[in-house]
């Protein structure tokens, strides 16, 4: 455990490898460009002013305009990058450290003074501490739990650093945000999907207020997941760098769709964009994506479950951008890819089911009213660190989910200097900030 304090409070930005750092700007990139696109969604206005009349203070709101404390703007950050599933994850996990990680960062670091290498450094901080503690908790647990359960020891982690809690305070950080975490059960939200998500904002808060609390003199249980450690999960901690293990979503719906959704974009160019002479389409993939089975989401949290709507889309655009999950016309009610939807099937391969979590497989198998039928080669989602979305790819994306909703200008400026971040000094990361507070029109 001396390590793991050693690791949070005298980590510096010369130590990091100028991959970990570079991939650090990359995921704060991201991160800001989902929470851009957030800020259409219902469940952010809800959250917005949830927080604002429960959690007052000072501490201004991503994208919003707004002030709240400092537990009410990480709760509220990370429930507005989690209302568009696009965000980075991590396979041994199944699920996502940055959503909880940034907002509790941005959060805890108002009113301090810091440079774009400490941001760097404490973004790096957390996203190890809970990529391991979430590695953990499914390693000992019996239940697949949200991100929540484990993303808040990553937000204790960073605030006990910024705010500069002693070795102890820190341990019982640790260990209150890991016993008050919300340890839910993740399925259920697969299965019925709705604004719970994956419990990364409760995840933040937890993280946030154990720090606040240890600060003030709360105790709190020893963190299991750090304090025992059989596999050796934490004996590599400052050698290898789980932050570069880090996945990025080409499109806004869950991981667990994305290998079909490549598999059916294989198939595309051979209908000749003629998707009306679809008949059926033949999903065969892993066990849990299967459960990923709603045909007629009514709503963009169960879009963004649904693997049937994500082939739909993928078949009907060639993408899915995040106008696909939008509660409008173009989006869900849009006749076509409703009713492609409905033509899909999903079926269990037993060899991909083997290969899970650490791989995500699927192949497609189309059938046309004239009897023919394609069928894909087997496909995992891009973006994993074997096949990268490059520096420019994840700028497009920036770009696709920002675009129309910032003022003219702002998009750039963000895109620029979240890349360049560790090069700022504390002034000019004291307006990169501000532009992070600018405010976004909701639909």
């Amino acid at each position: 455990m001396d390590s793991i304090l050693d690791f949070i409070h005298e980590l510096r930005f010369e130590a990091l490898p100028a991959t970990v750092a570079g991939q650090a700007s990359r995921c704060l990139l991201d991160l800001i460009g989902v929470a851009v696109a957030g800020r259409a969604t219902r469940l952010s206005r809800i959250m917005g002013d949830f927080v604002c009349g429960q959690y007052p203070g000072e501490v201004p709101l991503l994208f919003d305009g707004r002030r709240a404390s400092t537990c009410g703007a990480a709760l509220y950050g990370a429930m507005l990058i989690d209302s568009v599933d696009a965000h980075d994850g991590q396979v041994l996990t199944k699920g996502h450290v940055g959503v909880a990680v940034l907002p509790a960062l941005l959060a805890a670091a108002h009113g301090r003074s810091l440079d774009g290498r400490e941001l760097i450094t404490s973004l790096v901080v957390g996203y190890e501490i809970a990529t391991r503690a979430g590695i953990a908790l499914h390693a000992s647990a019996c239940d697949y739990h949200t991100s929540g359960a484990w993303n808040g020891l990553g937000a204790a982690a960073v605030l006990a650093r910024l705010h500069g809690l002693d070795r102890q305070q820190s341990r019982e950080a640790l260990g209150i945000a890991e016993f008050y975490g919300p340890r839910s059960q993740m399925m259920r939200c697969i299965e019925y999907p709705t604004m719970l998500k994956d419990g990364s904002g409760w995840g933040a808060l937890a993280g946030v207020s154990a720090g606040l609390l240890a600060q003030a003199g709360f105790t709190g249980a020893p963190a299991v997941t750090l304090a025992r450690d059989p596999a050796g999960i934490w004996a590599d901690l400052g050698r290898r760098w789980y932050i570069e293990e880090q996945y990025f979503k080409a499109y806004p719906v869950c991981r667990w769709a994305q290998p079909a959704v490549e598999a059916v974009r294989e198939l595309r160019p051979r209908l000749d964009a003629d998707v009306g002479r679809i008949r059926e389409v033949h999903i065969h993939t892993f066990l849990e994506a299967t459960r990923l089975h709603t045909r007629q989401p009514a709503t963009t949290e169960q879009a963004q479950y649904s693997l049937p709507f994500s082939v739909a889309s993928a078949l009907l655009d060639d993408d899915i951008g995040p106008e696909a999950i939008a509660e409008d016309d173009h989006g869900l009610r849009h006749p076509l890819r409703r009713a492609l939807s409905e033509k899909v099937r999903l079926h269990e391969t037993a060899g991909y089911s083997r290969l899970f979590p650490g791989q995500r497989w699927a192949h497609a198998r189309i059938l046309l009213d004239d009897g023919r039928e394609l069928v894909s080669e087997p496909a995992v989602a891009r973006g994993n660190p074997e096949n990268p979305l490059s520096t420019a790819e994840l700028s497009a994306k920036f770009e696709r989910m920002t675009r129309g909703r910032l003022p003219a200008g702002v998009g750039e400026q963000l895109r620029r200097q979240a890349l360049a971040v560790a090069g700022l000094d504390g002034a000019a990361l004291a307006r990169f900030i501000g532009l992070l507070a600018t405010p976004v029109a909701q639909a």
